[in-house]
């Protein structure tokens, strides 16, 4: 079975670390092309680049988004900046032609390696010994939730990004869609994809830009373009349903900042990711 999410992800190696792709229309939101899915698309071509050294998971994936993106073809320019024994980086850009010309979408520096052995027994304990590990945020159950299927077909026009998702949110962080926003600057849920695709590395960098814009719950709708976004994949997750949170401290000078933290089914910790956006007017 080919899921939605690796056949809209999926790069063609031209040559010379350059890719060509083709942006899916399911995947915008708003005015633009959604952002996670950006980063999931660039994400496999730098996969593709290091697949020689085994360093096919992204760790730490850092990009500015540079104009807004639309459906349709685009392609990819790879460098690679450092290569090492667990880890490589890979400098990369996204284009699509307007009128012939080249105009980047977005640019990242992607650092890659091997979650299976990145880690072993012994650091591990280490870890597990300090009592560090941030703890997954206790949901109401799934069938309490509020489902973003059940979302309005006029907003779902202008979303069509959403019937790639499974969200369930939580009630106490939805209010907003009744035009009750609770004001905490705090939006989180369950999450899968729609069709049941399991999670993996690549797919957590969509993942962290999923949600609704946590400026939702102050009371401000609208489009939040994002300017930055770095991510950080922690570890492979296990199947099922992850939770995901999204909360923002500081809405300031026209910006706020968005913070992300996915854990799996088991309950930990996978991904986190933090984006600077430009508040919606």
């Amino acid at each position: 079975m080919t899921y939605e999410l690796d056949h809209d992800t999926a790069v063609h190696a031209r040559g010379d670390g350059r890719y060509d792709a083709e942006l899916a229309p399911g995947w915008v939101v708003g005015g633009g092309v959604n952002g996670g899915y950006l980063l999931a698309v660039l994400g496999n071509a730098v996969k593709d680049v290091l697949a020689a050294r085994g360093h096919h998971d992204p760790f730490s994936v850092s990009a500015q988004y540079l104009s807004a993106s639309v459906a349709g073809p685009a392609y990819v320019e790879t460098r690679v900046a450092r290569t090492g024994g667990r880890f490589s980086t890979v400098a990369a850009t996204l284009f699509q032609e307007v009128d012939g010309t080249p105009v980047a979408r977005l640019t990242a520096l992607a650092t890659y390696g091997d979650h299976d052995h990145v880690h072993d027994t012994t650091s591990d304990a280490q870890a597990a010994a300090l009592g560090l590990s941030l703890p997954a945020p206790a949901l109401p159950p799934r069938d309490q939730c509020v489902a973003t299927a059940d979302a309005p077909p006029e907003f779902k026009k202008v979303a069509p990004l959403l019937d790639r998702f499974d969200i369930r949110m939580d009630p106490a962080t939805a209010m907003w869609a009744v035009g009750q926003p609770s004001r905490q600057g705090l939006i989180q849920g369950w999450f899968q994809l729609a069709d049941g695709r399991p999670l993996d590395p690549v797919a957590l960098l969509v993942v962290v830009d999923a949600l609704p814009p946590v400026t939702f719950d102050l009371g401000l709708p609208g489009w939040a373009p994002t300017l930055e976004l770095t991510a950080h994949v922690r570890a492979k997750p296990a199947p099922g349903w992850a939770i995901v949170r999204h909360r923002t401290t500081t809405v300031a000078g026209g910006l706020f900042e968005e913070d992300c933290d996915v854990w799996d089914s088991a309950g930990r910790l996978v991904a986190q990711s933090r984006q600077l956006a430009l508040q919606p007017r």
